[in-house]
This record gives structure tokens, C-alpha cells and sequence, in this order.
């Protein structure tokens, strides 16, 4: 069973910037396509950004220009820099690879935006 763990969540300041990493236990091959998804208190979680193997990517109208998603290798499969953070982006971050069978999550990493 792959594990996925996040890494790189904190406490930042509007504007601040923050690099996500999502790492796996093994390599995970015949990837389809991998993302980050978020969900704040009270909210239910939601796409932030998604990558498919081609490269292709789309991302929530909220973070269009700011944040950026990329794949790394197969045992760190995706990256999220996300830049001029707002408060609005508050949310426990959590990255998911899918690889056409199964659908791998990780546990999260929070994030905080606040002065």
C-alpha cells in the first residue's frame, strides 16, 4: 500500500509564499494524474490544482495565477507553489494520485495565511 505525505504546510503572512511537497512510501507508476485539494473549517474539500501525465493542468479560479502545480518523480510526485497567499487560502492541503486503479491520499498538511 502507497502512502503519500505532505510536507511544507505552515504559518505564512498574506502575500507570503509556500512550496508544497507530497512524498511517497514507493514509486507509484502508471500515474494518470495527481493533485492538491483543500478544505477549510466548515467547508468541504476542494480541488485546487491537477496535473495529468500529459501536463496538462487546470486550477480553481481562486488560485489562477498564483499557485502553480508540477510534477517531480516518482517517489515525490507533485509539487504546489503557491504565491501571494491570501487568507482565504487557509485550508488543511492534501495531495491524491490517481493511477487509473486506485486513488492515493495523504494526510494533509495545514496551511495558515494570517498576519
Amino acid at each position: 500500500q502507497v502512502q503519500l505525505v505532505e510536507s511544507g504546510g505552515g504559518l505564512v503572512q498574506p502575500g507570503g509564499s509556500l512550496r508544497l511537497s507530497c512524498a511517497a512510501s514507493r514509486s507509484i507508476f502508471s500515474i494518470n494524474a495527481m493533485g492538491w485539494y483543500r478544505q477549510a473549517p466548515g467547508k468541504q474539500r476542494e480541488l485546487v490544482a491537477r496535473i495529468t501525465s500529459a501536463g496538462r493542468t487546470n486550477y480553481a479560479d481562486s488560485v489562477k495565477g498564483r499557485f502553480t502545480i508540477s510534477r517531480d518523480n516518482a517517489k515525490n510526485p507533485v509539487i504546489l507553489q503557491m504565491n501571494s497567499l491570501k487568507p482565504d487560502d487557509t485550508a488543511v492541503y492534501y495531495c491524491n494520485v490517481n493511477n487509473g486503479a486506485v486513488d492515493y491520499w495523504g494526510q494533509g498538511t495545514q496551511v495558515t495565511v494570517s498576519s
